[in-house]
């Protein structure tokens, strides 16, 4: 039996893995062929994540939401359905979500389109304050051609936009197919059974991890840096036995910007954390979640309410809710230094394209290591756009790209060094910028210096964390990304 679990879990992680290579190799953006911002994952009947691809955090963690929206719509066996609402399941409105009815459960695939509509070009404005002015809104919806004509007649470029879906659904035939050939080679009853059990597996497994960590209650705040002023976001972390609660009380207001996150993006990221620290090489399931239990008070800039904006709760709130969570871990057991807690959102475009990229920075330092330099991490884990695909898709070239000396924090181990990113647009076209650690860096661990922060700069003009210009042909953006936290007293 044991032999047959492991044969068949190998099995389901194949497909999720192979759902992902075909989404990749069909898209027709660089941010999905490219980067590879997309997610493949399949479930159970009852709606739990069995097996995830290792694709992008933010994405998987908040899969589940999005399959129990679509199951609440009785679909059935070769519907697909789409969604971007990101009270409904989704994380941001440009994050598109599949959901097909397969045997034994359900294939799910999320991917970044580079544009939904919204008030500016790529969908990310730094200055919606309605989640309306962010894109196209997608509630759970069978997808046929009418709604597809639909959905294509509110977003940018819609060829590469159709070109990027169709991959999707492609990725969705796959999974039908593979999941028929595994029933019909160990059965139906078989496959569901092994479903169940590497669920309670990975549940097993987690509680385990969780149990050896010390109990007690420990607390974290970190800030954020919307337009005006600051936001902050506390946690406590409490450590009972065999499972974990994080609290999010005393977490500022949602607020006018969109800096706010939707419960589903806010889960992920403590599902991330816990991982992290408990079993990072466990194959990924839901089951792995269960021992953890989350209060993000309502109305709040960890659990928004409607109609607020989301876009950059998704990308930078998420990465903060990472930082708050691992430091409050942090005083119960040793944890990295801080990494660039940003993904520096860059997104250009008009009338004839769109383009979107997050860029590379530092990771903290470890107690036994320095921290890599030029990485994507925590909840993004993209790759960047190489840049003889960029320059050969898109007006834009590539005048620098290199490492950020010293940008990492000094310590008895050093943060790694961010990057140094300039980007010339080659014919008119909007700017738009999400980031943040613009003000102050990443914070060391165990008396490491912080790394340095972040800097944007346009023709030379400092630009504040989010920011939408109008650019003109010639234009030079510069993207200085932060360094990570240093480990332990320098020297």
């Amino acid at each position: 039996m044991e032999i047959q679990l492991q044969v068949i879990g190998a099995a389901l992680r194949a497909v999720a893995e192979e759902m992902g290579a075909v989404l990749v190799r069909s898209a027709f953006s660089a941010n999905i062929k490219e980067r590879r911002d997309c997610s493949t994952a399949l479930f159970d009947e009852r709606g739990r994540m069995v097996v995830q691809a290792e694709h992008i955090p933010v994405h998987l963690g908040a899969m589940p939401e999005a399959v129990a929206a679509v199951r609440a719509r009785d679909p059935q066996p070769g519907e697909l359905y789409v969604l971007n609402d990101p009270y409904t399941g989704g994380t941001h409105l440009p994050d598109i979500t599949i959901v097909s009815r397969v045997p034994c459960g359900f294939a799910v695939s999320r991917a970044h389109h580079a544009d939904v509509g919204g008030m500016e070009p790529a969908s990310l404005p730094a200055e919606s304050r309605e989640l309306y002015q962010e894109g196209v809104i997608i509630p759970p919806v069978r997808l046929d051609d009418e709604v597809l004509t639909l959905l294509l007649a509110n977003m940018r470029n819609p060829d590469e936009r159709r070109g990027d879906l169709r991959a999707q659904i492609a990725a969705h035939g796959l999974a039908e197919r593979r999941l028929e050939e595994l029933v019909a080679r160990r059965g139906g009853e078989t496959v569901t059974a092994a479903m169940d059990e590497l669920f309670r597996y990975s549940e097993r497994v987690v509680r385990a991890a969780i149990a050896a960590l010390p109990d007690g209650r420990y607390e974290a705040a970190d800030v954020l840096e919307p337009l005006e002023g600051s936001l902050e976001i506390r946690a406590a972390v409490t450590i009972a036995g065999d499972e974990v609660e994080i609290d999010f009380t005393g977490t500022s207001p949602q607020h006018e910007g969109n800096l706010n996150c939707p419960p589903a993006v806010t889960r992920s990221a403590c599902y991330f954390v816990v991982r992290c620290l408990t079993a990072p090489d466990l194959p990924s399931s839901g089951g792995a979640y269960s021992p953890v239990t989350i209060h993000a008070p309502e109305g709040s800039l960890v659990n928004a309410r409607p109609p607020a904006a989301v876009v950059a709760g998704n990308t930078e709130t998420s990465s903060r809710i990472v930082d708050v969570v691992f430091a409050a871990f942090g005083q119960a057991i040793q944890v990295p230094a801080q990494g660039q807690g940003t993904m520096n959102n860059v997104t250009f475009g008009n009338r004839r394209f769109t383009y979107y990229e997050t860029i590379a920075g530092g990771q903290g330092a470890c107690p036994a290591s320095d921290g890599p330099s030029a990485v994507h991490v925590a909840m993004s884990n993209t790759l960047n756009t190489p840049v003889e695909a960029l320059e050969l898709s898109y007006p834009l070239r590539v005048e620098r790209y290199s490492l950020r000396p010293c940008s990492g924090g000094a310590g008895r181990h050093r943060g790694g060094d961010g990057v140094i990113r300039e980007l010339r647009v080659l014919e008119d076209c909007r700017l738009s910028l999400l980031s943040e650690r613009r003000s102050r860096g990443p914070a060391g661990a165990a008396g490491g210096e912080p790394g340095a922060p972040g800097r944007t700069l346009l023709n030379g003009e400092e630009l504040p964390a989010k920011a939408t210009r109008q650019l003109r042909a010639g234009d030079l953006l510069r993207v200085e990304t932060p360094g990570g936290g240093g480990f332990g007293r320098p020297g």
